[in-house]
């Protein structure tokens, strides 16, 4: 009997919880992966694609390449090419008439356009870093701190419990009592997740977030379009020096030229677009799952003793802020200590051949530590009875 009754307390202990040696308030994530993934990619993409731009810039020396004449020394072939690269202009027939419906400012313009793009798409993460990131991580702290110590609480009722059976005492009637006044089960955490289904802030900042990014992503894609089209077949083109030199008559009215990087130009554009667009519907798609709850965390923290959302069906509509702390909770579940244990314990209880008298935790380690107190029915009001007490 000491034996077993001394095995048991070994085990109640072990599956009790260390405390944290660290606050647990600097590993939390205030980003989803897919979010942490999306921020990357919009914001990455063009940084890496405009430094490739520069990095073709300094290895070739020019943007343009102008076919001066043969009579033209080296000098004037820079200059040449100097003065077409800082107008830009196309012409088609005389040189000073069209000249502003014809610029190709596009391309001069277009790696500092890639920049602010970049900009841009940083302004929803800081959106939703000042605005909801500290009230988040205070709900994420303190949930996670208390579905902790519930489950503590629980092993240490079982605990509790042992002792009672040790000093000849009938824990039974312990557990009748306390299932019947409900002394150990912790209302604060089910009554601060169902307040939180009256709240919306966190999951407005979300939606406000993802449509700002929506909209960048659009008006990005309509941007890379129009400069796309306006000079997609212009690489090569007529440029004029001729204007202020028209008493030269060695001067050709026309010089062609072509764009160094107007291929670089094109695979950017197309690549940086096509992403975008393929962005898109995987943003539609994260806002479409608020629209239905996440059940898994809550399904395995059903074996606590007072954690009934999901069996009393308190869950109403999933267009609040409980929905997004579930999100986060699973997005840091690596600090939930207590998610590991219970898992197991959820994964046992389903094989158990008595599945049908586990209800919760306290259940399931009374089991394990010899004591096999029945669960009472709800439906019922038979006390419960000890089953092959040691």
């Amino acid at each position: 009997m000491s034996i077993a009754h001394t095995a048991g307390n070994y085990m109640l202990s072990d599956a009790l919880l260390p405390e944290p040696n660290r606050s647990r308030a600097k590993g939390l994530h205030l980003e989803l992966p897919c979010d942490r993934i999306m921020k990357f990619v919009t914001v990455g993409l063009p940084l890496f694609l405009v430094s490739l731009m520069f990095a073709q810039e300094f290895s070739a020396g020019t943007q343009i390449s102008c076919f001066s004449p043969s009579n033209f020394t080296a000098e004037q072939s820079h200059f040449v090419d100097a003065v077409c690269w800082d107008s830009l202009l196309r012409y088609n027939s005389e040189p000073a008439r069209d000249a502003a419906s014809n610029s190709l400012w596009v391309f001069k313009v277009f790696p500092y356009s890639l920049l602010v793009i970049a900009v841009a798409m940083f302004l929803p993460y800081l959106l939703w870093k000042y605005a909801a990131a500290p009230s988040l991580n205070c709900d994420l702290f303190f949930i996670i701190d208390e579905l902790d110590k519930s489950y503590n609480r629980s092993i240490r009722l079982v605990q509790y419990m042992v002792k009672l059976q040790q000093s000849e005492e009938d824990p039974e009637d312990f557990w009748e009592e306390a299932r019947s006044e409900r002394y150990f089960e912790f209302p604060l955490l089910e009554r601060y997740l169902t307040c939180k289904q009256r709240s919306h802030y966190l999951i407005i900042i979300y939606v406000l977030r993802n449509l700002f990014l929506l909209f960048l992503l659009a008006v990005s894609c309509l941007y890379l379009g129009y400069c796309h089209l306006q000079v997609f077949f212009y690489d090569k083109f007529r440029c004029s020096i001729k204007e202020g030199l028209r008493e030269e008559s060695d001067v050709p009215d026309w010089i062609p030229c072509k764009l160094v990087f107007f291929s670089i130009f094109q695979v950017t554009s197309i690549c940086l677009g096509s992403v975008y667009i393929l962005l898109g519907p995987v943003v539609l798609y994260h806002l479409l799952q608020l629209c239905q709850w996440d059940k898994r965390l809550l399904s395995i923290y059903e074996m606590l003793p007072a954690f009934d959302l999901l069996s009393k069906k308190m869950l109403t509509c999933p267009f609040n802020d409980l929905n997004i702390i579930l999100l986060f909770l699973r997005a840091n579940i690596s600090e939930v200590k207590s998610f590991s244990r219970l898992s197991v314990l959820s994964t046992l209880k389903d094989i158990s051949p008595n599945k049908e008298s586990i209800d919760t935790v306290v259940d399931f380690m009374t089991l394990l530590a010899g004591l096999q107190l029945a669960k009472p029915k709800h439906n019922s009001n038979l006390l419960p009875k000890v089953r092959n007490k040691l």
